[in-house]
């Protein structure tokens, strides 16, 4: 009996041993780990800034406390398969490691897709021996984003190694706009499948100066179509969906991010030493752990299905409340959101802008007022100053500087 018994247990370590090494082999060989929520990539901002340049880090009570650097999150944790493919270990989202299409070793204007063909190339697209690629969401695109890069716009050199993009190069193949070929270094968009729903506008990410925007279809100031470079990515299809709970208590908690944020925005604008202080000191509904989120926190709340031209509201689940402001060309709309995140530029000063994400239209002055971006735009505004100095807004697109915004706070669910 005892010889039996001895045998049945070894049969049944055997058997234990070869489904952990079936199990072991079929991970390795798919290479994506076991996520099905939406974790929020960190930043990746390590630095601290005033209203223009790097600072020590502040303590709690002291001015400029609470931005993006104060607070950890998931670092990114990036995998190179060997096979020209990349895993993100915080997300389960697999990526292609290079947006050199033309596969001819470089990357330029010639590895460019437009939006038709972009989509369209996601079906035959084969890497790794996968056949499952597709063109990835707004959200998906963003969690690449790292805000270490510095925004070259308004550099007029052409010499880029000096540079630095906001996406991860030591895993990433990455290049700045093809000036061989006319384009603007910053020319770096990237598209997603997210198609603005007010207009004919792409959201894509730009890993050269660090934004999400609508971009055009056609090419503005010429014929053709606008193109983009493009990664396609597989793995976690419930990344970038919320699980939005409403507390009944002024808090709704996403589950998908274990984030909690408040119902309702801070009700004015203010500059954004000032959102960050409110939002240090705020104690609300039993907690006091509020805190001004960073930039993929905050976009991480966008709906992109939502709009002030199509559901006349937000560009955010209607469980949030939203003030109403009237936007620079008199009509209804919905304000700009702070985040704790600087912008970094290039300049002497430049720690001068922090990113925000607009809820509302994301307006510019091309001729007119107009909505140049898309309700769900990262863009960046001046930290500090007077907003009437620029009465036609900033950039090539004139968006519109509003230095004042509002603020909704956040704090990670216990």
């Amino acid at each position: 009996m005892k010889k039996i018994s001895k045998l049945l247990v070894v049969f049944a370590l055997m058997l234990i041993i070869a489904a952990c090494s079936e199990t072991t082999s079929s991970n390795s060989e798919d290479n994506l780990p076991d996520i099905s929520d939406y974790p929020i990539v960190s930043t990746n901002q390590t630095s601290f800034y005033n209203n223009s340049i790097e600072i020590s880090a502040p303590s709690s009570g002291e001015d400029f406390y609470g931005q993006d650097a104060q607070y950890s999150g998931n670092e990114a944790q990036y995998v190179d398969n060997g096979d020209d493919t990349i895993t993100d270990m915080v997300t389960g989202l697999m990526w292609s490691k290079s947006p050199d299409m033309d596969d001819d070793g470089d990357i330029d204007a010639d590895d460019k897709m437009s939006y038709d063909e972009a989509v369209a190339g996601a079906s035959s697209y084969d890497l790794g021996g996968y056949d499952d690629w597709r063109l990835p969401t707004i959200k998906e695109q963003y969690s690449l984003i790292q805000f270490s890069g510095v925004d070259p716009s308004g550099y007029e050199g052409t010499d880029t190694s000096g540079l630095i993009p906001f996406i991860d190069t030591d895993y990433f193949d990455f290049a700045y706009g093809d000036t061989d070929a006319g384009e603007r270094i910053i020319d770096s968009q990237y598209a997603s499948s997210n198609m603005y729903v007010d207009d004919e506008l792409l959201f894509g990410v730009n890993f050269a100066d660090g934004r999400i925007k609508g971009y055009g279809l056609t090419m503005p100031f010429g014929p053709g179509d606008k193109k983009f470079f493009v990664t396609y990515v597989r793995g976690n299809e419930t990344y970038g969906i919320n699980d939005f709970i409403d507390n009944n208590d002024g808090t709704i908690t996403d589950i998908a991010t274990g984030l909690m944020w408040i119902t309702t925005d801070n009700g004015q604008s203010m500059n954004w030493e000032d959102a960050l202080e409110y939002s240090e000191n705020l104690e609300y509904n039993g907690y006091s752990d509020w805190r001004l989120p960073d930039v993929k926190e905050l976009q991480s709340i966008v709906d992109y299905s939502r709009s002030p031209g199509t559901t006349n509201s937000a560009a955010i689940d209607p469980l949030f409340n939203c003030t109403e402001i009237t936007n620079e060309a008199g009509e209804a709309d919905y304000a700009y959101y702070w985040s704790s995140t600087t912008h970094f530029n290039w300049s002497d000063t430049g720690a001068n802008y922090a990113s925000y994400v607009s809820f509302g239209r994301a307006m510019g002055f091309m001729d007119f007022w107009q909505d140049v971006h898309g309700a769900g735009a990262q863009r960046s505004d001046p930290k500090d100053g007077d907003p009437s100095l620029y009465p036609n807004g900033n950039g090539p697109q004139g968006d519109a500087i509003r230095i004042n915004n509002y603020v909704r706070c956040v704090r990670i669910v216990d």
